[in-house]
């Protein structure tokens, strides 16, 4: 029998990214031409769905879009890749944040300037509607953004027993009322909890006050993570990167898939590195997609 399709709930920021391909940054009152331009939905979790829903996830995601004809886009885009939009605040008028996005060609580095959600004020979900996405998922992933959002679903996560994820970037004042709820906390080498000065420090603190599971990326560098007393690392495959563009957030997209097909943690990490390699390793935001869907998640032990 085939594998059942894993059901992910992924709670936290979608916009519309306006992605410009270039060979340098242009400096003050310069402009310069794209060799490429490409318009997608982004936003970490709403990423970390697209990957899901491309492994052969159900993925949903839970945002604030609001109307308007920004936000009809980004769930067009959205639906394209097979991820179901749930709007939280569909009241909210031209709430839809857009990101300009810069991806220098010779090294595949990016540069964003855009919106976040600090400053659209969206309520939690309604319970019932947050029982109904909640009741058959296999995992939940957050991204922090849109914090009554985040709240309502790590606690209703927590509740239902459902593993969850979630996506450390930065500090954001919502963290202590999600890392508490959470099974697995990802966190890039950026994330600081206060008063600690190094991502040792971090995962250090994060261990000591009671997190199940914590991961540190950091790029090239290799993964590390704790849990249980122990300790490991995974390398991170060397690719001809060309697109960094949302690796990060495709690496959390395919970390919650294994989570949610019952890997282990160093499997996980193992196939959210090379799902997230492949991402590097090809220009534009979607093109990666089909290819990735060939990655087996059981790849021995590496």
């Amino acid at each position: 029998m085939p594998e059942p399709h894993p059901r992910g709930v992924f709670a936290g920021l979608a916009t519309l990214d306006v992605i410009h391909r270039i060979d340098e940054s242009p400096g003050r009152n310069e402009k310069v031409t794209a060799h490429a331009q490409f318009v997608a939905a982004g936003g970490p979790a709403a990423n970390a769905a697209v990957t899901f829903a491309a492994l052969g996830g159900e993925a949903i995601l839970l945002t604030v879009l609001g109307s308007g004809p920004i936000a009809e886009a980004v769930t067009a885009e959205l639906a394209s890749v097979n991820v179901h939009v749930i709007d939280i605040a569909p009241d909210l008028v031209d709430t839809t944040p857009v990101s300009s996005v810069s991806v220098i060609a010779s090294t595949g580095e990016r540069s964003v300037v855009g919106g976040d959600a600090a400053a659209i004020i969206a309520p939690a979900p309604r319970p019932e509607e947050l029982a109904r996405v909640l009741a058959d998922a296999d995992v939940v992933l957050l991204d922090g953004h849109h914090p009554q959002l985040a709240i309502a679903v790590a606690a209703g996560a927590s509740d239902a027993g459902v593993p969850s994820v979630l996506d450390a970037g930065r500090w954001k004042d919502v963290m202590p009322g999600v890392i508490d709820q959470v099974t697995d906390v990802v966190a890039s080498a950026d994330f600081r909890v206060p008063g600690a000065s190094t991502s040792e420090e971090t995962a250090a603190r994060l261990v000591s006050d009671g997190s199940p599971i914590v991961i540190l990326t950091a790029g090239a560098e290799p993964v590390r993570w704790w849990s249980a007393g122990t300790y490991g690392e995974v390398p991170v495959p060397t690719v001809d990167a060309v697109d960094t563009l949302g690796a990060g957030d495709v690496f959390h997209g395919a970390y919650a898939y294994a989570l949610a097909r019952g890997a282990d943690i160093k499997q996980r990490i193992v196939f959210a590195n090379e799902v997230a390699a492949t991402r590097c390793a090809t220009v534009g935001p979607r093109s990666w997609l089909r290819t990735i869907a060939r990655i087996p998640l059981d790849q021995g032990d590496r």
